[in-house]
């Protein structure tokens, strides 16, 4: 990577400088992180070993749970292991690597979540279109456009961090990297950066928001004309994807649709979308759908049972 300045490295000051604090940080944060790993793996093996879940909805949260490990793979173990560190250094080119991973994961669960509300309104509002429309061919398509569209988002931030020139501080207030925090840093006028960061990232979080809570109040609209026991089952599942919108937007927008200020919450908020929602959504998927829980069941019940025989 050329770097557009004399800094070769940047020193996280994390989520407090406290070391009892810190110890109870790489307790907490190990938890959290060991807990989404295994929980999103376990819906990816769950949902590719299962016949039952066969269905263009399983099949994108299967990606969904995939971008949710890495994105928060991202930024979590540097995080645990920060937070037993005396210095926090992170090399440039560490730092550029972190921000473009976390662009890009997180543009991919964004672009999914909109592929599940997507499906769920030609499932719910034309249900003799599904299977034609729906077909494994389109989603296959679609998750691949979400894997472009996530390429060119992180390619279009990483030329943003790259322009930043730093000449002075080297001490990043947060505990990873990412634009806005490298932006109180940059020896320049980043008013048009941070513009271009906006009308970026936030214009992404923002309308995609709009986009996802139209589309369920479409749906939610429709349910009217369906039965009890069809309105139940949809109103499950349409819920269970709202919750998970609003605890992960929420954060982005607040993160990235103002100019360029920051407060004392901005890190607490960032663990929240980056590590929080990536640890909630195998609880929501699995806890709320009968399915998935099932089909968990069955396929352990199958490995122990293998397992007992031999």
């Amino acid at each position: 990577m050329q770097q557009n300045n004399s800094t070769t490295e940047f020193i996280l000051l994390g989520l407090t400088q406290d070391p009892m604090k810190k110890k109870m940080v790489f307790v907490m944060f190990f938890i959290f992180y060991l807990g989404t790993v295994v929980g999103n793996l376990l819906i990816v093996v769950t949902i590719k070993s299962s016949r039952t879940l066969g269905s263009p909805m399983y099949y994108f949260l299967f990606y969904l749970s995939l971008a949710d490990s890495c994105f928060s793979t991202s930024t979590a173990p540097r995080l645990i292991v920060d937070s037993l560190s005396a210095k926090n250094a992170i090399t440039y080119n560490e730092c550029m690597t972190q921000v473009f991973a976390l662009h890009f994961f997180g543009c991919m669960e964004v672009l999914v979540l909109i592929l599940m509300a997507f499906d769920r309104y030609v499932a719910i509002c034309k249900p003799l279109h599904y299977p034609a429309i729906m077909s494994r061919r389109v989603c296959t398509i679609l998750i691949v456009l979400a894997w472009i569209g996530s390429f060119i988002h992180s390619i279009a931030q990483i030329i943003l961090a790259l322009r930043l020139p730093f000449c002075g501080p080297n001490l990043i207030d947060h505990y990873c990297c990412d634009l806005q925090p490298l932006l109180k840093l940059a020896c320049m006028d980043t008013y048009v950066i941070n513009l271009l960061l906006v009308s970026n990232s936030g214009a992404i979080c923002l309308s995609s928001f709009v986009i996802l809570m139209i589309s369920y109040i479409v749906i939610l609209h429709s349910l009217r004309n369906h039965s009890a026991e069809g309105r139940k089952k949809a109103l499950s599942t349409c819920t269970s994807h709202i919750i998970v919108v609003i605890i992960f937007f929420g954060p982005c927008i607040f993160i990235y649709t103002r100019p360029p200020t920051t407060f004392p919450m901005d890190k607490m908020v960032a663990v929240f979308y980056t590590i929080g929602t990536p640890f909630l959504n195998p609880l929501i998927y699995t806890l709320r759908n009968a399915e998935v829980k099932n089909a968990m069941r069955k396929l352990w019940h199958i490995k122990i049972t293998s397992a007992s025989r031999r």
